[in-house]
């Protein structure tokens, strides 16, 4: 659990001169690529650098007195380029995607031909060879050039990368190939080329790899440009967050006059007018009208909620049927919109521990395999197996080898698994939530405003409907909660009260259609009786003196806590109820939800000792809360879990904030957390079972180089494909 959610880093001293960067990089093709970044920037002093290669951004925290364009200078001076990011989304991937789309259709029309006549000696007419230069010159040069290009930047800085692996293959198999026929006798009229997944002995002079160098380029491209529209995809959850706040908006000014203006120019406390259909500009509170606002693209809920005066109301929903005039609260970075898009921003842009692990595998495997390589080429050529042999087994080796899976593995996942979860209302706030999801074993769960909705409710009444409507109407002049929920229970509309008189701790009362109400305590409506039921409120209702009954209200039970208790248990969850309220109210919700563990009458201080208690006992606790009194509990926690409603300290100091105000979400999320995990771990596995079986395959001989090629090129789209799957999470 981060600590400094809540504004205390570990040392307990408040930094307060870090600030926090988000960097765009350009020029990285594979995890190699990343490492090197990362760890230039880290070099800086009281730098912390962390670069994720599918979203292609650097998130820097670094002192005051390390300048954005120092960051840009350290990048470029690695060889690659940088910009400071920007909120919106840009057209670069677009372009990438574009160009890579286009470099592939031409490489792939040249290199099919090139590759069939290798594949199919019986239709090798005479000089096919020179026919498969000229078409095969073009894909290495031109479809590779991105390739040739990064290892050439590379190596001028002393590292070598997937790139660098692709290009030395590539060039070396053209290379090879172009001295075959003009200096060896592949060039000779009539010279045919088997074609073998296995090596032969031979002195090589007639072999020609043209259908290597062509195909592998080509299979390369053609996976580069699939992780290039995947990324796209993938990260269009953050993108559509960015588009879903209005662009203009219509502000009210004095006089009631409709000035239609940009976004941008909205301040606080300014009046704006929101139509049917239209987007509510900002967030804010409702001052006149009534509607159904759909809020179903922030928060998941497909069912409109009903708001009138007083209401919040949050930027980017869209209001359902009413005429709405709302009062500006937030505006710009400060919108609940702008938050929700920051948290996923920094989740996608994070790092789990796989992931930092799969890194420092990458950093150090393209030298390993450049070296291996050359043992391999050594060790055919010095056994007598011929020169051609020794070429073949050492750029199988090369090609084989890329760990452009291996680097995709964990970024994708979780910027695939973190945008589905902004999709249904989940954030997840950074990649390192995954692995605490996988080991909680108990959740506590607060209980007023998380099990219950935190408002009373009248769940029993023993009057009749004309006396309810005789009370709600002198309820309604009442602020007070307990009024408020008399008054939400009966049915419109009300009648006017005159006379309105409140009576604090006792009850109220007023005039309504001639008859003199009061609505309180019993003996403030003429009436003896005895203690109401624990954890209820009963207020008595009196009409010209006479007492026509009882009404009980209580904080009302979530309608899908029973559920989401259920479904908690099921993820092999123990839940506790945690509580200030007295035991017998407590006991009574848990019962109703299914809950056996309750701890009630504590304090805020005390839920944190209630937290550290269920850890010193060996478990991994999760904390569902939403108020500022959970705030240190939940920073407590192994993983700490707010309720999108709740107030900002608790959504700061947890790891998962559910936008959805429904504790069914919190299943939800955990589901999607493991889920997400378990498909980076699946990704990581294969990734590096690709690898680790097919580099001894290669170096014995037994892979052709463009079958290595196709099945390294497979291997990535597998690890993005596999990814993809949490698309449909639901």
């Amino acid at each position: 659990m981060n600590r400094q959610a809540i504004g205390i880093p570990p040392g307990g001293k408040v930094n307060s001169v870090e600030h926090r960067i988000e960097l765009a990089i350009g020029g990285m093709t594979c995890a190699s690529c990343a490492t090197r970044v990362e760890k230039k920037l880290n070099r800086l002093t009281g730098v912390t650098a962390s670069v994720n290669l599918a979203t292609e951004t650097a998130t820097v925290t670094a002192p005051a007195g390390v300048t954005v364009d120092q960051l840009i200078e350290t990048v470029r001076k690695t060889g690659y380029t940088a910009a400071q990011a920007k909120a919106e989304a840009t057209p670069v991937a677009r372009d990438e995607a574009h160009d890579l789309r286009n470099r592939l259709l031409v490489s792939a029309a040249l290199a099919i031909p090139v590759i069939v006549l290798a594949m199919v000696p019986a239709w090798q007419f005479t000089y096919w060879q020179w026919l498969s230069l000229t078409l095969a010159a073009p894909v290495v040069v031109y479809g590779g050039a991105a390739f040739h290009r990064a290892a050439w930047v590379n190596l001028r800085h002393g590292a070598a990368t997937m790139d660098t692996l692709i290009s030395i293959g590539t060039l070396a198999a053209l290379g090879w190939s172009i001295w075959a026929l003009f200096f060896g006798m592949a060039g000779e009229p009539g010279v045919r080329h088997g074609f073998s997944l296995t090596l032969e002995r031979g002195a090589g002079t007639d072999a020609i790899y043209l259908e290597v160098a062509a195909g592998v380029t080509v299979f390369v491209l053609a996976g580069r440009y699939f992780e290039a529209r995947a990324k796209r995809r993938a990260g269009a959850a953050l993108a559509a967050l960015a588009d879903l706040g209005a662009k203009q908006v219509t502000v009210l000014e004095s006089g009631g006059h409709e000035v239609v203006r940009p976004i941008t120019e909205l301040k606080p406390q300014d009046r704006f007018l929101v139509r049917p259909g239209e987007k509510i500009a900002t967030d804010g509170v409702v001052e006149e009208g009534a509607s159904a606002v759909d809020q179903s693209l922030l928060t998941g809920e497909s069912v409109p909620v009903e708001v009138g005066p007083g209401d919040p109301v949050t930027g980017g929903t869209v209001n359902a049927d009413g005429r709405l005039v709302v009062v500006a609260t937030k505006v710009g970075a400060e919108t609940q919109l702008a938050h929700i898009a920051r948290l996923v921003s920094q989740a996608q842009s994070g790092k789990a521990e796989v992931q930092r692990l799969a890194d420092r595998i990458s950093g150090v495997f393209v030298p390993i395999v450049l070296v291996l390589a050359a043992g391999t080429f050594g060790y055919w050529w010095g056994t007598g197996g011929g020169l051609a042999a020794a070429f073949t087994a050492g750029i199988a080796v090369l090609i084989i080898a890329c760990p452009c899976a291996l680097g995709l593995a964990t970024p994708t996942a979780l910027l695939v698994g973190t945008g589905r979860g902004a999709q249904r209302g989940i954030l997840i706030k950074g990649p390192e939530v995954l692995e605490s999801t996988r080991t909680v074993d108990t959740i506590v769960l607060d209980k007023t405003g998380t099990v219950t909705t935190g408002k009373l409710a009248m769940i029993e009444s023993s009057v009749d409907d004309e006396a309810l409507r005789l009370a709600a109407a002198v309820e309604a002049a009442s602020e007070h909660p307990i009024g408020r929920a008399i008054a939400a229970a009966a049915k419109r509309p009300l009648p006017a009260v005159t006379g309105f008189r409140s009576t604090p701790g006792l009850g109220v009362s007023g005039i309504v259609e001639g008859h003199e109400v009061r609505v309180g305590r019993a003996e403030f409506a003429g009436e003896n009786t005895g203690p109401a039921a624990t954890g209820q409120t009963v207020v008595t209702v009196a009409i010209d003196q006479r007492v026509r009954g009882q009404l009980v209200l209580a904080d009302e039970i979530r309608p899908s806590s029973p559920a989401a208790i259920a479904a908690l248990r099921g993820l092999g969850l123990r839940p506790v109820l945690l509580t200030g309220d007295n035991t017998a109210a407590a006991e009574k919700v848990a019962k109703a939800v299914g809950i056996d563990d309750v701890v009630a009458e504590v304090l805020p201080a005390d839920k944190v000792d209630t937290v550290k208690r269920l850890q010193d006992e060996g478990r991994v606790v999760a904390m569902v809360g939403d108020g500022v009194n959970d705030a240190a509990a939940l920073a407590q926690a192994d993983l700490g879990i707010a309720m999108g409603a709740g107030t900002d300290v608790a959504i700061e100091a947890a790891d998962l904030t559910l936008v959805r105000d429904d504790l069914m979400a919190a299943a939800d999320a955990i589901r999607l957390s493991r889920r997400t995990l378990r498909v980076i771990k699946g990704n990581l596995f294969w990734a590096l079972a690709y690898n680790v079986g097919a580099l001894p395959l290669a170096a014995a001989g037994l892979l052709n180089p463009m079958i290595a090629g196709a099945t390294m090129a497979l291997s990535s789209l597998f690890v993005v494909s596999n990814s993809l799957r949490l698309r449909s999470f639901h």
